[in-house]
């Protein structure tokens, strides 16, 4: 038999380097492996295994469905996609909305933008995004994000984005002094770009986790959605990894209540939990309105795929039966509690963010004073990855981005286990040296 690194080609990895254990199975927050090893997941893989792997609930829904209906087209309905409809609906609250699958969250978000322009009726409409963002590999999604690894492959502006200046209050862009004052300044900016070219479309941004590692401070969110509203475009907030608990809410958006909901939201992910590919876009009332009676040129084969629609619907069940958004929200605020008191303690932690649910940012420097970072993005500093590589050896995963350690451990994770990794963690920071 060959080996899957002469013979497959792996994404974000250049081929000569990647060397990974053969998964074989999962439970809980643990994957196991070929070897024999049962490994911590401090970061639900990527960021999408919120019910942890092998969820028997969901096992146990792809099985009866398949044995029942694996596939049929959108041009006909299927039980599963009707109820996943509507129950996304309902826990979005948007009553007289509409939802529409795709296969994932790049897929989504390049949806998301045509209802957009579609419904303002700007076909080429302009989109702003924001810089330091990540939306999808796509080209069009390229475009969208504001990341410096495919910058280079794709002309933005040929595909009608902006990109705003982000939210960063660690490094803020407009050198505010505050987190407060740097994310009105940042909100602001998007209305002035708005008021600048007059034919945006829409806006397209991540409430809260992204593995771009900034988290906006609570003010920008509703800053962001009265600057869009009053000058009546639309907003389309990025949920594909922030969705279903990651946050502490079923969408991150909520947090804000009814002053934060946006025109459509993409989602992906958490949606089933990764045990099947599933994205989708959830549109207002409003905009569906728009809709009802144009013609929709565009479609997936496998828009609403059976299968991933009853991944869904057990997923949500799973989240509501569990208690997960609630549970996330409370180990969320353990985590970060941990976390900040790793902060007093190394000198090398210049940020910590997040917390809202179980997702959580450490930013690594060389000097706190001066914020240097040890690295230039979005390159990773090797002692960086000598961490990740000690953490393996004692059967934990952490997940890093350039100076960022990025923690999203699976909503069921034991309490027990989440105090552990981050004993280790903790461990592991007091040999680190820039």
């Amino acid at each position: 038999m060959l080996f899957e690194r002469d013979t497959v080609l792996h994404s974000w990895c250049r081929q000569a380097d990647w060397s990974a254990p053969t998964v074989v199975g999962g439970a809980g927050a643990r994957i196991h492996t070929a070897d024999g090893r049962s490994i911590l997941d401090m970061s639900s893989l990527a960021e999408c295994c919120n019910l942890g792997h092998q969820h028997p609930k969901i096992v146990a829904a792809i099985r009866e469905q398949a044995q029942k209906l694996c596939f049929v087209t959108s041009s006909w309905g299927a039980e599963p996609r009707a109820r996943l409809a509507e129950l996304l609906l309902e826990k979005s609250g948007f009553a007289g909305g509409r939802v529409f699958f795709t296969l994932g969250g790049a897929d989504a978000n390049e949806n998301a933008v045509k209802f957009a322009r579609q419904a303002q009726g700007l076909p080429r409409g302009r989109i702003i995004a924001r810089d330091r963002s990540y939306h999808g590999a796509t080209y069009a999604t390229m475009a969208l994000s504001g990341d410096s690894r495919t910058r280079h492959q794709v002309d933005r502006e040929a595909f009608g984005v902006l990109h705003a200046l982000p939210p960063y209050a660690y490094r803020c862009p407009f050198g505010s002094a505050t987190a407060e004052e740097c994310s009105s300044r940042a909100a602001a900016h998007v209305g002035e770009l708005i008021d600048k070219h007059q034919d945006v479309a829409g806006v397209l941004m991540e409430p809260n986790a992204g593995t771009n590692g900034i988290v906006a401070p609570p003010n920008y969110w509703p800053a962001l959605r009265e600057q869009t509203r009053g000058r009546n475009v639309y907003l389309i907030a990025d949920e594909v990894m922030s969705g279903f608990g990651r946050c502490g809410e079923w969408f991150a958006w909520q947090r804000y209540g009814e002053e934060g909901r946006p025109d459509l939201m993409t989602l992906a992910k958490g949606l089933t939990g990764a045990h099947l590919p599933l994205g989708a876009v959830v549109l207002s009332a409003g905009i569906s309105q728009r809709l009802e009676r144009e013609m929709l040129y565009t479609g997936l084969t496998y828009c609403g795929h059976p299968l991933a629609c009853a991944a869904g619907v057990a997923a949500i069940e799973a989240y509501v039966d569990e208690n997960l958004i609630e549970r996330s929200r409370s180990l969320g605020a353990l985590m970060l509690e941990r976390l900040k008191a790793m902060q007093a303690k190394h000198s090398i932690i210049g940020d910590v963010r997040g917390g809202d649910g179980l997702f959580a940012v450490i930013e690594l420097v060389r000097d706190r004073g001066t914020r240097e970072s040890p690295s230039a993005w979005p390159a990773s500093p090797d002692a960086l990855k000598h961490l990740v590589r000690d953490a393996l050896q004692r059967d934990v995963s952490f997940a890093i981005r350039g100076n960022l350690i990025l923690l999203a451990p699976p909503l069921v994770i034991a309490e027990s286990e989440l105090g552990d990794a981050l004993t280790l963690l903790d461990e592991l920071l007091a040999a680190v040296q820039f």
